[in-house]
């Protein structure tokens, strides 16, 4: 009996030690599947949210701090997302974009009825809208009969949802429904830059705000060219796709046209007349080197004051061919400066720019290059007029002697002409 008794009390210890084995055997296998499958839940997110690196100048992975800045509707609210979303009825996200979709009747509302129209795109209406909690935003209405305007919803949608930069425009919301495709944009108070170029409405633009503002559409672009990833052409550069926020800093906007460098670049031409790059209007394949073009047609734009579909090239080209390369830029520039320009940084934008339209893509400089260009040009103005303002503080001399003014814009023009003599060198192919 006792011999029976130990072994049944064996086979008993010995059927619970292979329970519990399989029992933490089975426990182990849960939590490493369970592991597994939110690993791979988290790798597919950070797939669809990371798309940006961190090599392009100013580039950022989150909303830039002129974003959320005083002038701007983005602040943080309840679970991080703003404070103005309150106003609209959240009823979906597109997983892809990251974007919240927004409820029609919230957006017409918002916009009195589609009757506060601020602007005219080339597939549909700007409106301004009016948030409850009395932020504004801009929606932009694509025509519901145009194929082609669909297809540029779903790019801004999909592009803007991963972009993110402090001279990009933001999008911060859809609506898709009723048959209707809309964007929703931080407002941008200011306008665009072609209404500031050419309204006799607005205030003509001073000399060092028209660089600024080069400069920032300059960085834009070099975003978009080496900070993301895939590299994105924009493809329609133009004053109207420039747009000014309450402290005049210039943001690109308008991505429908935009493409990714590597997808489809022998789509059909598509553009802005006068913007356009003529080796991709031959060859149908556009390029970094495209955006270039446009953007050094831009740049005499915002030199000359003159519209590219009214003649602009044909008049630069007409001064290019009385000029020495880099001087001899003057007659061109915009009346309305009224003579208010140094002569020198004109001279050297506009080199710059001539730069830009080469007919040989290979020629033109990238947009890196350009940045630091029109950077060194701003931080040779800035310390030139601190050298002035110096001078000037010493003695009320200065401005009676009538040698002393034409001393120092001298010496800060070989200072100039120094830096922009070594800059050059670095895109002369």
């Amino acid at each position: 009996m006792k011999e029976e008794s130990l072994g049944l009390i064996i086979g008993v210890s010995i059927g619970v030690v292979i329970g519990i084995v399989l029992a933490i055997f089975a426990f182990i296998c849960h939590r490493y599947h369970r592991k597994r499958s939110q690993i791979g839940n988290s790798s597919s997110r950070r797939a669809a949210t990371l798309p940006i690196r961190t090599n392009g100048a100013d580039s950022c992975t989150i909303l830039s701090d002129s974003t959320i800045g005083p002038e701007s509707p983005i602040k943080s609210g309840r679970n991080g997302m703003p404070f103005w979303l309150d106003g609209f009825k959240k009823s979906s996200m597109i997983p892809a974009s990251g974007l919240p979709e927004y409820a029609y009747k919230d957006l017409q509302k918002a916009t009195h009825n589609f009757t506060t129209i601020i602007g005219q795109g080339a597939f549909g209406p700007v409106y301004k809208a009016q948030m409850s909690t009395g932020e504004t935003v801009a929606v932009k209405v694509l025509a519901t009969n145009s194929k082609q305007g669909e297809k540029e919803f779903h790019t801004e949608v999909m592009l803007l949802g991963r972009l993110h930069h402090r001279n990009l425009v933001n999008l911060v919301g859809y609506c898709a429904e009723k048959g209707q495709h809309m964007l929703v944009y931080v407002y941008m108070s200011k306008g665009s830059l072609a209404s500031h170029l050419y309204s006799a409405v607005n205030e003509a633009l001073s000399w060092n705000l028209r660089v600024h503002v080069a400069l920032d559409v300059a960085r834009g672009l070099e975003y978009l060219h080496d900070g993301a990833v895939p590299p994105v052409i924009h493809r329609d550069i133009k004053s109207s796709n420039i747009l000014l926020d309450q402290s005049m800093r210039a943001r690109v906007a308008d991505f429908g046209l935009s493409r990714e460098e590597m997808v489809d670049k022998h789509a059909a031409i598509r553009g802005t007349f006068g913007y356009l790059d003529p080796e991709y209007v031959s060859s149908g394949t556009f390029t970094k080197k495209s955006d270039v073009y446009s953007f050094g047609v831009l740049l005499f734009e915002i030199i000359a004051g003159r519209n590219p579909q009214q003649g602009l090239m044909e008049y630069v080209e007409l001064a290019a061919m009385n000029i020495d390369g880099k001087d001899g830029w003057e007659e061109i520039v915009d009346s309305r400066l009224d003579g208010n320009f140094d002569v020198k940084e004109l001279n050297e934008v506009a080199s710059l720019a001539y730069k830009c339209i080469n007919h040989a893509p290979r020629k033109r400089p990238s947009m890196r290059d350009i940045v630091q260009v029109l950077t060194r040009i701003l931080k040779s103005s800035h310390h030139g007029n601190h050298h002035k303002n110096s001078l000037s503080a010493l003695t009320d001399e200065v401005y009676i002697d009538a040698d002393q003014p034409e001393t120092k814009i001298s010496a800060t023009d070989h200072r100039r002409e120094e830096s922009m003599d070594n800059t050059f060198n670095i895109y002369d192919l």
